[in-house]
């Protein structure tokens, strides 16, 4: 499974677009075309909170767009590798079951 990125605050994500790092201001569509998405509701529903999270490839190409590091818009899954625990593999977890 692709690991997942949360956005940290839509209200920040919001400011960096109207103030990035580089550049004019950007717009729903224009952000989505400047991070290679092919449709904009991505970032639509990251800002009105529909979608809470994107995966890596696509949280980096939208930082990099608005100029700012991805760890200042997004936090990586605390699952490396996977959007959820595997708890049946989790050392810890088979201590518990014993």
């Amino acid at each position: 499974m692709r690991s997942r990125y949360s956005l940290r605050d839509r209200a920040l994500f919001q400011y960096v677009m109207r103030h990035p790092g580089r550049g004019a201001p950007y717009t729903v569509r224009s952000l989505a075309q400047a991070a290679g998405l092919s449709h904009h509701s991505l970032i639509g529903h990251l800002l009105s909170g529909a979608r809470v999270d994107c995966d890596a490839e696509t949280a980096h190409r939208i930082a990099e767009a608005v100029g700012v590091a991805v760890l200042v818009l997004f936090a990586p899954s605390p699952y490396p590798k996977q959007t959820e625990p595997d708890t049946k593999s989790h050392p810890l977890r088979e201590e518990e079951n014993t």
